[in-house]
């Protein structure tokens, strides 16, 4: 990672991560003063966006370091790591709203009527959602201009608890203006916000988690790999193609064959003429190793 794209990684992280301070001790105070279980349930999400936010930027300094003795590939994978990080704590989210919901559902019906909600309940909520669209929209900006994984799946954190604000003030509103026979709208609503947020956090750990155990690039990319070594003049049948994702770079490992009569200088050419058509395409960062064999013309 570059010192410029690291840099522009940190700023909205730290941003993101002094905005959700700042919104959760609002959200805590409302929950308490307003009387809200809700509300302070949004305020625990908000809380593991601080360890999200801590876990991005630990993680973008080390994916930054260059090449060592014991890292020849680079530190890519510690981003995706942390990728994968940010998505179980999504899911862990997720499951905690949607026990947290089933839990109050349970408790009014079996036990005792939910008590209805104060109107700073509903402010803090929909000035969740305010701020936590805004940090969404800014973080994926920046995310998809830097190219991070991480910064992405940090900005659907920031979504999730915009919507997990939705369900909140869905809830509150109607515990509030539709009288206490309405209090059940709060963990209604927050039941299937929690569905919303599981599937995304579910598509960004498997993706991160697919990475971490070697998973090969899509088909349709790998065909092109080939067919752009293919058109190098002197390659012939590239085949037994590995790939693989090193956080945000490409890893290829290919074989070629070259005409037998050709000496090692025109055969190295062959290889670095194909080096450099994969990087145009796929980044210089791409690492890639080309073995050659002889052709056998029959």
């Amino acid at each position: 990672m570059s010192k410029q794209r690291q840099k522009e990684a940190n700023r909205i992280t730290w941003i993101g991560f002094f905005s959700n301070m700042v919104l959760t001790v609002f959200k805590i105070v409302a929950g308490i003063l307003g009387n809200s279980a809700a509300m302070i349930a949004d305020a625990a999400h908000s809380v593991s966006d601080f360890v999200t936010d801590l876990v991005v930027v630990g993680s973008l300094k080390v994916s930054s370091r260059p090449k060592d003795g014991n890292h020849k590939y680079g530190h890519g994978k510690v981003e995706t790591l942390a990728t994968a990080f940010v998505g179980i704590v999504l899911v862990i989210v997720g499951l905690g709203i949607l026990y947290s919901a089933g839990r109050n559902i349970y408790v009014h019906y079996r036990i005792e009527p939910i008590q209805s909600p104060g109107m700073i309940a509903l402010y803090a909520a929909i000035a969740s959602i305010i701020i936590k669209e805004i940090l969404y929209r800014y973080t994926m900006v920046v995310g998809k201009r830097i190219n991070s994984k991480v910064v992405v799946a940090n900005a659907w954190h920031h979504r999730s608890d915009a919507f997990s604000s939705i369900g909140t003030v869905i809830g509150i509103s109607g515990a509030i203006f539709l009288g206490p026979r309405w209090v059940i709208l709060d963990p209604l609503a927050a039941i299937v916000v929690s569905f919303f947020i599981l599937r995304v956090a579910i598509s960004i750990s498997m993706e991160s988690l697919a990475e971490l155990i070697e998973t090969s690039l899509p088909k349709p990319q790998e065909k092109e790999i080939l067919e752009i070594a293919g058109r190098v003049d002197g390659v012939h049948n590239p085949h037994d193609l590995k790939t693989r994702k090193i956080g945000n770079d490409i890893a290829i490992d290919l074989h070629i064959y070259v005409k037998r009569d050709l000496n090692i200088e025109e055969a190295h050419d062959i290889t670095v003429e194909i080096e450099k058509c994969l990087r145009n395409k796929y980044g210089q960062d791409t690492h890639i190793s080309i073995h050659t064999e002889p052709l056998i013309e029959i």
